[in-house]
């Protein structure tokens, strides 16, 4: 088992060192084995590979290439050192962008592939389900979507090398082969969803739990018993139907589709129903239906009228299923439910786009049962028979759609999984967001008002990832902003003219102004980068800028400067806390930034060797930062640091004769150097003493060294801070304030009530 090795900076020049022969040979080795070919290469997979794929094509190789199967090989060790390399990097969506664009060079701070596991884990324990068609493997990208569709999830919470696990593995295929299609059947992995599985309160393995809410499977692990408890969820009943009753049913069947319920989830209904002695009814309306069944002992005038209506008319209301096979009878009742039809209009709608192949229909006509309550109607378009509508839309391939009910041009295209529920799942997200399908007649290259465009390949994991992040963007940005996406693999030219070389990049169209994102795929981060573009607080600095604002300055202004570099890794992992830095530090220290990509020459002029670099400039002086710690507190923390004293240290005496006797205002911070909460106050109360100068006087008394003045005082908890107001002769009064866990902010309101 090797040590995975972590770079904590991009190096702008490595020195090389003098190594050992057997190393240099190693590295010879692996250099030339690897030379010339990229990590989509050392796997054998096409750059436009899913994560799965990739997963496979991976243990494919390590089943193979390990150093455990070949032990006569000197190399095999570096070999497989690099194909694990490229595994690591391309199943992370942030490390697969990186590499996309940047190539290696973006990944020199990451872990080096050191680490693998033996050859008997890729054997048996690497990707358990991965080859399961019944069983759909969920992660953290698409958990949420899946158990909030509206259909119940029956799913497994196992960890790889868990032997309980391993032991139900082949039950747990039999049992989704059971329930295929009348529940969906999942599995995640605990291992590569930590986090998915914590949230989840997972805490033993294999953990079984039914979703729409979650209840765990306690029982004896066997097929029947999984069986009978997944059926406690289906609440489609089988109804015994009469003579008046069948008539009042087949009438009704065609006029109140409220009485039916989804195919979906009767499939052991019309199991139970063929399997009784009698006949079995299916009503089919609006793509819903009810299942019933006669009992031919007691209603044998009901039965005869089957036989006999059934041998005089040609086209018989009814279609008799000769099986008692539950697949066999679910896919003849989806075969009989009308086909989607597309009526344009100003309604939302989900349509199917077809070219003549309506192999993918059937399960298509789930969703009207799904989208009813959302008020979304479903259709279909062929795209042969309606070649330029779809060519109009640069539909060149199936797929689904939402249109919005503003247009006919205004719709967005599912770029998820193939499945019912991550429909479902886009097509109520997509009709409350405000995130619309780009092509050329479209895009916003007048940028008359603000544009956030999202350049993507369908291909792409992180692509994917970003997309339901967009839409929560826009839904918080609604008014403000408006969002596109443009799919490069289609408008290859429109990409090449903004220079896309990696996919998802999302830029800002403002104006003259764009503005690359470079933050966290999250809405979050979006809505942080956009807030910083509208009112920046981070200068962009250039040689000319840096030496007037930042060297040329007499007026003792104080400067923090980030020197980076693009495809740096821990440059872009500060970028959104240099930002929220900024914004705590505004009005106190300014805060800029230098491109070292682009002024290669004059950040070398500076004697920067590493990115990214941190310093501070205080007139002509000047420090580096090294701490640790490089998220938004910290940085703010060491910068206040190196500020000039705005408080005073007070001892008995100046307390007695400036405070107690003294005509100012004056807020104390009685403390102890011991005290942790009040080292970390310490620098607040330097902010709030710079805020209120002029008005309100600032002093810091040390209780281990006055120990009397601060019992006298009152004092009994650090850090403590009281507020001494001046009023015309005499103090009258005195308020005190218990800092712990309370923000500057909060002091200062309240010194000023």
């Amino acid at each position: 088992m090797q040590v995975s090795l972590w770079r904590t900076e991009c190096l702008k020049s490595r020195p090389s060192p003098v190594l050992p022969a057997l190393f240099l040979l190693a590295a010879v080795l692996v250099s030339v084995w690897a030379d010339g070919r990229d990590y989509y290469d050392l796997l054998g997979v096409s750059r436009e590979a899913t994560t799965r794929e990739i997963r496979r094509a991976f243990k494919q190789l390590a089943l193979t290439m390990h150093p455990d199967k070949n032990p006569g090989d000197p190399s095999a060790h570096e070999k497989f050192l690099q194909v694990n390399r490229a595994y690591e990097v391309l199943k992370d969506e942030d490390l697969r962008k990186k590499y996309d664009k940047y190539g290696e060079k973006g990944l020199d701070e990451q872990q080096q592939g050191g680490r693998y596991e033996s050859w008997n884990f890729y054997r048996y324990d690497f990707g358990i389900y991965d080859d399961d068609l019944e069983i759909i493997t969920l992660d953290s990208g698409d958990f949420e979507a899946a158990v909030n569709s509206g259909e119940i999830w029956f799913i497994n919470f196992y960890f790889p090398r868990c032997s309980h696990c391993h032991d139900l593995a082949p039950t747990w295929r039999e049992f989704a082969k059971e329930m295929d299609g009348v529940i969906r059947i999942g599995a995640v992995n605990c291992g590569d969803n930590n986090h998915l599985c914590r949230r989840m309160g997972i805490s033993s393995y294999p953990s079984l739990l039914v979703y729409r809410r979650p209840e765990r499977f306690n029982g004896e692990r066997s097929e029947d018993n999984l069986v009978r408890f997944a059926m406690q969820f289906i609440t489609t009943s089988v109804t015994q139907l009469w003579q008046g009753g069948f008539l009042l049913l087949t009438h009704r069947s065609h006029s109140s589709p409220s009485l039916h319920r989804n195919v979906s989830t009767n499939q052991r209904s019309a199991r139970s129903c063929s399997a009784s002695h009698g006949v079995c009814c299916v009503c089919v309306q609006d793509g819903l239906v009810k299942v019933g069944w006669v009992d031919c002992t007691s209603e044998q005038h009901l039965c005869d009228s089957f036989q006999v209506r059934l041998r005089l008319r040609p086209d018989p209301p009814g279609s008799w299923i000769n099986s008692l096979d539950s697949k066999e009878i679910h896919s003849q009742v989806i075969n009989h439910l009308p086909d989607l039809e597309l009526k344009l209009a100003h309604h939302r709608w989900l349509i199917s786009f077809t070219f003549g192949d309506r192999t993918s229909s059937n399960e298509y006509k789930k969703l009207q049962a799904f989208l009813r309550s959302d008020h979304i109607q479903v259709g279909r378009v062929d795209c042969v028979a309606d070649a330029p509508l779809c060519e109009s839309l640069y539909i060149h391939k199936r797929c689904v759609a939402v249109f919005k009910g503003l247009g006919i041009h205004d719709f967005e295209i599912h770029h998820g999984k193939d499945v019912l529920y991550n429909i479902v799942g886009f097509a109520r997200d997509s009709v409350r967001a405000h995130v619309t399908t780009l092509r050329p007649e479209n895009f916003p290259s007048d940028r008359k008002e603000p544009w956030l465009v999202d350049f993507f390949a369908p291909w792409c994991p992180p692509c994917r990832a970003l997309l339901p992040e967009l839409r929560k963007a826009s839904i918080q940005l609604a008014g403000q902003m408006k969002f596109g996406t443009l799919d490069c693999t289609i408008h290859h030219g429109l990409c090449s003219t903004y220079n896309i070389q990696a996919y998802p990049t999302t830029v800002i169209f403002n104006g003259s102004s764009i503005h690359e994102y470079e933050g966290h795929h999250s809405a979050d981060g979006i809505l942080e980068f956009i807030q910083d573009l509208i009112n920046p607080s981070v200068t962009v600095l250039d040689p000319s800028s840096f030496k007037e604002k930042v060297k040329g300055r007499a007026d003792g202004q104080v400067w923090a400067v980030d020197f980076y570099a693009p495809w740096c890794g821990p440059c872009q992992a500060l970028l959104p806390e240099w930002r929220r830095m900024a914004r705590l530090l505004s009005g106190q220290i300014s805060v800029g930034s230098v491109d070292c990509q682009r002024f290669q020459s004059f950040c070398q002029n500076q004697g920067v060797r590493a990115y990214p670099e941190i310093r501070l400039y205080s007139g002509s002086a000047r420090q580096s930062y090294n701490g640790w710690h490089r998220d938004a507190h910290s940085l703010r923390a060491w910068a206040l640091s190196s500020l000039p004293r705005a408080s005073v240290d007070l001892t008995p005496d100046t307390f007695r004769s400036l405070v107690l006797s003294g005509k100012d205002h004056w807020v104390l911070d009685f403390y102890a150097p011991w005290c942790g909460p009040c080292q970390h106050f310490a620098p607040e109360f330097e902010v709030l003493a710079r805020i209120l100068k002029g008005e309100v006087r600032a002093g810091k008394v040390d209780c281990q060294a006055h120990h009397q003045t601060c019992q006298s005082a009152g004092i009994t908890a650090y850090p403590t801070v009281r507020f001494y107001p001046y009023q015309g002769k005499k103090r009258v009064r005195t308020h005190t304030h218990k800092h712990t866990h309370t923000r500057m902010w909060s002091v200062k309101r309240w010194t000023q009530t």
